[in-house]
């Protein structure tokens, strides 16, 4: 302190000067927003000759790269991982065909049955591309059970060989009992890297102990590095709003509480579906669950927003960038 200053005035300087500080933080993260990896859309043409096998209602609209990237590049989405939603094997290769020239796909988790005899055939093909990033498995089609498929030495034999390719297995859809299969699976296979689907969409069930026993299985599964994906917004009971941070708040602390900041991906839930009567359009929803996500890290301060958002992303599925956005983020790990 000068000769003469009072500490009241120098007090009154400090405060002013941290106040100033802060406020140029917060003006330089409103002009530096986010940016954002989106780990979960799904494309398709109903047009096809063949049609498609999902989604499953007439005359579905075509949801296409050129249209993911028109709907997503306002909201700050700089890459999207598309997830396959046809059993279909050879649709793995027409989703390779359709992302190839458009970078803001930045890989796609695929579908090959590892059950089959021929899993392994279909791996060496589809691997060797370095924008198929895995594969999903679970309970998603019908006649899949994870659970069941445990004892067959065929399925474990292949997940063995899979996990050698450093490919990334996602887990879907989610129940309790999937979740304690991923746990027998990673027992079995424990080079697996794993990413539970859609985690949020399980709501906390009312019973203490199947909630004990879940917990259980979540906590076991964080230690062994399998990382939750975050896709939407809880639906809510009662007809509250799925916007309102009373609704989304208790499963989402459920999930983080768990998870922490280094182990949840984040997925936009892109659709160009009709909206029902009643319903919002996608588009709206998305904004609004990107309104409803930021809220919620925003007392999390911006690192963990941006593991969320983006840099978690890159461990759970080793995406390659394809555009100076994508790049950008990469080179900012290092």
């Amino acid at each position: 302190m000068k000769h003469g200053q009072s500490s009241q005035t120098y007090t009154r300087r400090t405060v002013l000067s941290a106040a100033a500080a802060t406020t140029a933080k917060l003006a330089h993260a409103a002009a530096d927003p986010i940016p954002i990896i989106d780990t979960h859309l799904h494309l398709y043409d109903p047009r096809r000759p063949q049609g498609v096998p999902y989604p499953k209602v007439p005359n579905p609209p075509p949801a296409l790269p050129d249209q993911y990237r028109e709907d997503v590049t306002p909201l700050g989405i700089v890459g999207g991982i598309e997830v396959e939603a046809s059993p279909w094997i050879e649709d793995n290769l027409w989703i390779l065909e359709i992302i190839k020239n458009e970078p803001i796909i930045v890989g796609t988790v695929g579908n090959i049955n590892p059950t089959k005899p021929e899993f392994r055939q279909h791996l060496d093909r589809y691997h060797r591309n370095k924008l198929f990033l895995g594969i999903r498995y679970g309970n998603v089609w019908e006649g899949d059970s994870l659970g069941a498929a445990l004892d067959n030495p065929e399925f474990i034999a292949n997940m063995k060989a899979f996990a050698q390719t450093g490919l990334t297995l996602e887990v879907a859809n989610p129940r309790f009992d999937l979740t304690a299969a991923t746990v027998r699976l990673t027992d079995k296979v424990p080079q697996l890297r794993v990413v539970l689907g859609h985690l949020q969409q399980l709501r906390l069930p009312s019973d203490k102990a199947v909630l004990k026993s879940y917990a259980a299985n979540l906590k076991e599964l964080r230690s062994r590095d399998v990382f939750a994906k975050v896709s939407g917004l809880p639906k809510p009971d009662g007809g509250q709003s799925p916007w309102d941070p009373a609704s989304y708040k208790p499963m989402f602390d459920f999930i983080w509480d768990i998870f922490g900041e280094d182990y949840i991906v984040f997925a936009a839930g892109w659709s160009r579906m009709p909206s029902q009567p009643g319903e919002l359009p996608p588009i709206e929803r998305m904004k609004n669950n990107l309104k409803a996500f930021r809220a919620y890290l925003s007392p999390k301060g911006r690192p963990a927003a941006e593991k969320f958002f983006w840099k978690n992303s890159i461990a759970a599925f080793r995406w390659v960038e394809r555009s100076p956005q994508q790049q950008a983020l990469t080179l900012r790990l290092n």
